[in-house]
């Protein structure tokens, strides 16, 4: 069996790490960008078109009213899409300057001078993590949320050419909840607001059930001892650990099945992540992670470093793997 302890490492892997979350959030700057520019331009071409019918006689009468203003609310919800996407696009390029100088910050010297304090740089990504999810929450989720009642209220007013309008609102609040349903995703993936609200466990019950329902993978969550909540910093570590450790096992394993269980002591905690895939080897993994700055270890490792805590990844080929680590603490709530 081979095990692979996994301590703290220098600051380029924690480099590494926020030049990840800021390839990550120049990504969904791209795609905000881009679903900005094809709203402005269905907006342009709608507007065209409303210029062009209401210089037409054809539109005269009930049945060209009413298509007037279904093409409006058309109008007005590519208008919300650019206005939302240009929103979601300056809060990505605030959180990317925030990162970007965190990265540029100067690096360690070995002369005795001061260095940068490693939780500070994980502080930086949970910091914007945490805004960019309320911001979130608190703008594009509710907008969501008011179109489908706005819809329902449309649907009141459309009395002419009635099965039109309504397979056309049909499909209007079927996206936009599709839509409302990503939003909370990603919100959830960013930063948990049940983490700071709830705690660690109730959090990891609500991951491990979307987790299920997105990967296919049998997913079961085990608790020994009694639940209580932990130091802020160490739950977001050990959320941020099993979360990552997942997502390895759903990408590489094989494996049909993950069990993660959580031990919870009155001063140590551990948590581990196991799956029945086909194993790989450990030590050749973290000599490649190392190499190429694999983040999702790198991440896993530093996060564990940094509670002055254990991270073994356990592994036999043909016989699935384990991910565990073990932190002491104090306090708690």
């Amino acid at each position: 069996m081979d095990v692979g302890t996994m301590a703290p490492s220098t600051g380029g892997s924690l480099r590494a790490a926020v030049a990840g979350c800021i390839a990550d959030l120049e990504q969904a700057l791209t795609h905000h960008r881009s679903v900005m520019a094809a709203a402005e331009a269905e907006r342009g071409a709608l507007v065209a078109q409303l210029r062009e019918w209401e210089r037409s006689p054809s539109v005269a009468g009930p049945s060209g009213t009413r298509a007037m203003e279904m093409l409006r609310a058309r109008l007005a919800a590519a208008e919300q899409r650019a206005y939302d996407a240009g929103a979601a696009a300056e809060d990505c390029s605030r959180a990317l300057a925030g990162l970007q100088a965190a990265r540029d910050l100067p690096a360690p010297e070995s002369n005795g001078h001061a260095s940068v304090n490693p939780r500070d740089l994980f502080q930086i990504v949970e910091d914007e993590r945490m805004r960019i999810a309320r911001d979130m929450h608190d703008g594009p989720a509710q907008l969501l949320a008011n179109l489908v009642l706005k819809a329902e209220i449309v649907e009141r007013v459309f009395d002419l050419d009635r099965d039109t309008a309504m397979t056309e609102l049909a499909d209007f609040k079927a996206t936009v909840r599709i839509a409302l349903e990503e939003t909370r995703k990603l919100i959830f993936d960013l930063r948990p607001m049940t983490l700071d609200d709830l705690g660690l466990m109730p959090t990891l019950r609500k991951f491990c059930v979307d987790f299920e329902q997105r990967s296919g993978m049998r997913t079961r969550l085990n608790v020994v001892g009694a639940e209580r909540r932990l130091p802020g910093d160490l739950e977001a570590s050990l959320f941020r650990i099993v979360q990552e450790a997942m997502a390895n096992a759903r990408k590489h394993s094989g494996g049909d099945t993950i069990d993660v269980t959580v031990m919870i002591g009155p001063q140590r905690v551990v948590a581990s992540v196991r799956d029945n895939g086909r194993g790989f080897d450990v030590a050749a993994a973290q000599v490649r992670a190392e190499r190429t700055r694999h983040l999702g270890l790198v991440s896993m490792r530093e996060r564990a470093g940094l509670e002055n805590g254990v991270l073994d990844i356990t592994s036999v080929p043909g016989h699935g793997s384990q991910v565990r680590v073990s932190i002491d603490y104090q306090g708690g709530e």
